[in-house]
């Protein structure tokens, strides 16, 4: 650049264009599961189809705008990494966890361990908490037939919206906790955590009882017997809660600058220690735990294949965004709540929320220069108002597709090599669609009008 001359951020001269890549990649996992779904199974093939979309994007940013973007794609790797060592760690050591004998799958129960589920989240996180408990729940409802409407559940409420209320619980509050927002402050939010949550656990026992007295009227045998059927519950591999609060422990260490003098890390030490975390949980775990638990690598390869080419297509729409955001008239609290959500529903959720973070920054007249801005944000109660909306927005809303966030895909990845057949991409986007967008409405009415 030359002296004098201004900076012209990279997303302002982007061609609209670039945003295409994403939208055929999003295409593809919607209608390819349909169309072609022997050929789809295969994570080659769904590897093939990332590469294709998502190589020509990333050629044009590194032939087309030298070293600006390659340092953006350079970014959108380095996120995608720390993405995925998130989530294979949490993978891999929960797969150790078993909860043996069986729990009763009558919709009571049901809705007992998602609401569980619910505050679990906050503890270890959204991604954790869903590989923690989606094979016992599993194994509750196997002499149902109807039960993919429980786990449609499992991801709008343990996978999203039971993870609200800490920096632990979803990535973007970890990303606002990184960035100056205290870390109790999303407990101010607990209001819009109990009443989405609440209403989530009503409709789902509903619904549940519904399906269940169906089904036992269509079968001779007597399935409510057969369901309440149970043995007592065993929890082995417990000493992977050690390798799983270490994974917290980084992820705090981290945000704190623990051992750099409140500096961010450099990349690479919080992989390479989630990395080590996993492997050591693996080595230290018995074969017949994940044999008894039915693990495999091939749900989290499934999301590694898919997730590297949405990290680099959606690199695009990400920088046009964040800087013409602003052209987008944000004003009040529930522009934000909208705007936020509905981005988070089909890009990752973490630079959605920053990226609107900045923005509410902005018109309360806070720097983005500060490595803590959110913190002055939050003292503003206009800035405190359009955070929290913000939030809510990027937890919540990224129920309502399968990338809306990590786990979202990797339960339905699960579920299936379980045999049970989850909604095809839009199948699952009618039942947020009729279930979700209701409760958000009533949220928006109440709070973020």
């Amino acid at each position: 650049m030359e002296p004098g001359s201004v900076h012209v951020p990279l997303g302002a001269v982007l061609p609209l264009w670039t945003v295409l890549p994403f939208g055929l990649l999003l295409g593809a996992i919607a209608i390819l599961p349909m169309a072609a779904p022997r050929w789809w199974d295969a994570n080659g093939h769904k590897g093939i189809v990332a590469l294709l979309v998502a190589a020509p994007l990333a050629a044009y940013l590194l032939f087309a705008h030298g070293a600006e973007g390659g340092l953006a794609l350079g970014e959108s790797l380095q996120d995608y990494l720390s993405f995925i060592a998130l989530l294979g760690s949490l993978f891999v050591i929960s797969g150790g966890i078993h909860v043996g004998g069986s729990l009763a799958g009558t919709p009571i129960a049901n809705t007992a361990f998602l609401g569980t589920g619910a505050v679990l989240a906050n503890m270890i996180g959204t991604t954790g908490a869903s590989m923690i408990l989606v094979r016992p729940l599993l194994r509750a409802n196997a002499e149902r037939r109807r039960t993919a409407h429980v786990f449609v559940f499992f991801i709008f409420v343990v996978s999203n919206c039971g993870g609200l209320l800490t920096p632990l619980g979803d990535p973007p509050l970890f990303l606002g906790f990184l960035k100056g927002v205290p870390f109790l402050w999303p407990l101010s939010l607990w209001k819009q955590w109990l009443m989405v949550n609440g209403l989530l656990l009503v409709a789902f026992h509903i619904i549940d009882e519904v399906l269940l007295e169906r089904e036992e009227r269509e079968r001779p045998e007597g399935l409510l017997d057969v369901v309440l059927e149970h043995r007592p519950i065993r929890v082995t591999g417990l000493h992977n809660l050690v390798f799983l609060g270490g994974v917290v422990a980084v992820m705090v260490a981290r945000g704190a600058g623990w051992g750099t003098g409140g500096e961010p890390w450099p990349f690479g030490i919080q992989e390479g220690a989630m990395a080590l975390l996993a492997a050591t949980a693996y080595v230290t775990t018995g074969a017949q735990l994940r044999i008894a638990n039915r693990f495999r690598f091939g749900p989290i390869l499934e999301v590694a294949v898919l997730f590297l080419g949405i990290f680099v297509t959606m690199t695009a729409p990400l920088l046009i965004l964040n800087a013409r955001g602003a052209a987008l008239g944000l004003e009040t609290s529930w522009h934000y709540f909208w705007a936020t959500g509905a981005l988070s529903s089909f890009l990752d959720n973490a630079p959605t929320y920053l990226t609107f973070a900045a923005t509410a920054a902005g018109a309360v007249g806070v720097s983005v220069e500060s490595g803590s801005y959110l913190a002055d944000v939050v003292e503003s109660s206009r800035g405190a108002a359009l955070l929290a909306a913000i939030s809510c927005g990027a937890v919540m809303m990224g129920a309502n597709t399968y990338i809306g966030n990590g786990p979202n895909f990797m339960v339905r990845a699960i579920v299936e090599e379980n045999g049970v057949r989850m909604p095809s991409f839009f199948g699952y986007m009618a039942w947020s669609a009729a279930v979700l967008l209701p409760i958000f409405l009533l949220v928006t009415l109440i709070f973020f009008r």
